[in-house]
């Protein structure tokens, strides 16, 4: 995988021509399971607030999964996704952040936001640093809590399964989880830096003699 290109006086944060553009080369380089902006910027999200940032060389096979048509094209690419990624970091410190959603097509020809793709991205994310997700996730409940808006709108889409027999949401509720998005990022992201990881959790990691990113995918569904 090529690495991150070097271009310190970048802006940071994306037009919406640069987003689009982003948007389309991802459209036409998607295989199946391939995340598309709305993924990308889920997976991204998860990485920056969770409990141990993953390194480029480590989210970037999440995203690309095809060789690029020449270098023009590859600093371009890495340019967008890293400037993606320091935007997300520089929303949260601002206290701007906001989610990029889908849109799907409603029976009467309107269209309305979905969560789906940035909920299948962030689990993607969480996945990177699972056995610390689960570790913390295990002993206490606030995390969970925080996690509440991220894990009602992952199981309504089907991106999360669990055991327990939850209702679909109603149009105004998922309306309602949309909306706390961003408070619960921002949340999630203020716990982990107030509590990062224990150098007990840590041990615990590795003496699992696995990485963080071990996957459980089961049946096209992220498992937790």
């Amino acid at each position: 995988m090529a690495e991150t290109p070097d271009l310190p006086d970048w802006p940071a944060t994306l037009a919406d021509a640069e987003l689009e553009e982003l948007d389309q080369f991802l459209r036409a380089h998607a295989g199946e399971d391939a995340l598309l902006l709305d993924g990308v910027h889920g997976l991204l999200t998860a990485n920056a607030i969770g409990p141990q940032p993953a390194a480029p060389e480590e989210w970037l096979p999440e995203v690309l999964h095809e060789p690029f048509a020449d270098e023009t094209e590859a600093r371009r690419i890495l340019e967008l996704l890293a400037r993606l990624n320091e935007g997300v970091g520089l929303e949260l410190e601002g206290g701007a952040y906001e989610p990029i959603l889908g849109e799907i097509e409603l029976d009467d020809g309107d269209t309305a936001l979905s969560a789906q793709g940035w909920c299948e991205g962030f689990a993607r994310g969480v996945d990177l640093r699972a056995r610390l997700w689960e570790a913390r996730l295990g002993v206490d409940t606030q995390l969970t809590e925080l996690l509440g808006p991220i894990m009602a709108l992952a199981v309504d889409e089907g991106v999360f399964e669990t055991d327990a027999d939850f209702a679909p949401l109603s149009e105004s509720e998922y309306d309602e989880c949309l909306a706390q998005l961003p408070n619960a990022v921002g949340a999630i992201a203020h716990y982990w830096r107030e509590q990062p990881p224990t150098p007990e959790e840590l041990a615990s990691v590795r003496a699992a003699g696995e990485d963080d990113a071990a996957r459980r995918r089961r049946g096209g569904k992220w498992l937790h």
